[in-house]
């Protein structure tokens, strides 16, 4: 399929620079697959649209403070490096910015409360560097000498760091936030939890490249990218007595969805697993364990509209988003949702 295909025109004032004051004040579109529609709602409307014996299915990653500013030794030179995964102890690939990086050189963050020795690179600007702390963890180094790295099309700091985490965030592995789970409240989720429906965590380590486009002209040319996942006995299991019962899987997120789909066999059920994924879902994907999706409104030409447009249909789903460009829906990280069934 041509890349191509998933274009549409979004004016740049559409994209969200702020989160709203309150969380599930987001606008809301319902794009119902079998009618062939979308409709206009407020996220605060979304438990209306789930049943009694669905169960929501959300990424309880949290975003690591991973952007660190900081000085290569001894010529004191600005270097900025953007934590990516931890690929084992101490041991980081990050994205460099600033000056040119060989194995060997030291880098300094938060006067000295933080360093880092390149190990490997500069690649693609890439390198894989070993952190140290003067008092042994690293974790609590990172927290104090870095921060939450927002999208490249925030043009500006936070007020509150915290709006661009899940209210359920949990373990700090992801690059980026989960951010369709970005509209839920504790409120909100008590009232879910209230109707019956069940909800599943799991955890998927969102990286930064999840921002950028699709560069082949065929989609089938694409090398996707990979992320590490985790499902649990607990969460395979309520998912599967959901489903088994007649409820659905709501998957919160395209992260949720691709460890679904990673998870699943043959037969729609999940199986519990931890790994890597690189699972590209594009038009003509046979979906086995995902029964409706929650999403924001993503990128041109991104593996994550290609999902959604396998779940919706391409036509449907470059419909809904003509429709809302032309509502005015707020977009990317900070904007609307849009609930598929």
């Amino acid at each position: 399929m041509r890349t191509e295909t998933f274009d549409y025109y979004l004016p740049p004032g559409l994209i969200a620079q702020d989160p709203l004051p309150d969380r599930d004040t987001s606008r809301l579109m319902l794009v119902d697959r079998e009618q062939r529609r979308a409709s206009h709602h407020s996220f605060r409307d979304l438990p209306g649209f789930l049943m009694p014996g669905d169960c929501l299915v959300v990424n309880t990653s949290r975003v690591i403070p991973a952007r660190l500013a900081g000085t290569k030794e001894p010529t004191g030179g600005a270097v900025e490096l953007l934590l990516l995964e931890n690929t084992g102890g101490d041991r980081w690939k990050a994205m460099t910015r600033g000056a040119s990086l060989r194995p060997g050189v030291r880098i300094s963050f938060a006067r000295g409360a933080l360093a880092a020795r390149v190990v490997e690179g500069p690649r693609a600007g890439q390198v894989i560097v070993d952190l140290e702390a003067p008092g042994g963890n690293t974790r609590d180094a990172i927290d104090v000498a870095g921060e939450v790295p927002l999208p490249p099309y925030i043009t500006h700091e936070l007020l509150d760091g915290e709006r661009y985490q899940t209210v359920y965030a949990d373990r700090e592995i992801s690059a980026a936030a989960p951010t369709a789970g970005l509209h839920f409240t504790p409120t909100l989720l008590d009232e879910i939890t209230c109707l019956g429906i069940t909800i599943a965590r799991l955890e998927l380590a969102v990286g930064m490249d999840t921002f950028v486009p699709v560069r082949e002209e065929l989609t089938e040319d694409h090398r996707m990218h990979s992320e590490w996942y985790s499902m649990d006995d607990e969460c395979a299991a309520a998912i599967n007595a959901a489903r088994s019962a007649g409820g659905r899987a709501v998957a919160v997120g395209t992260t949720s969805v691709r460890v679904l789909e990673s998870c699943a066999k043959a037969d729609g059920t999940v199986s519990p697993g931890r790994g890597y994924t690189d699972v590209f879902i594009t038009p003509g994907y046979s979906f086995k364990a995902v029964d409706a999706v929650i999403t924001n409104f993503h990128f041109p030409r991104s593996t994550l509209i290609m999902l959604v447009s396998a779940f919706a249909g391409t036509d449907l789903l470059l419909a809904s988003y003509g429709e809302a460009v032309r509502q005015s829906y707020r977009f990317y990280s900070f904007g609307d949702a849009m609930l598929v069934v």
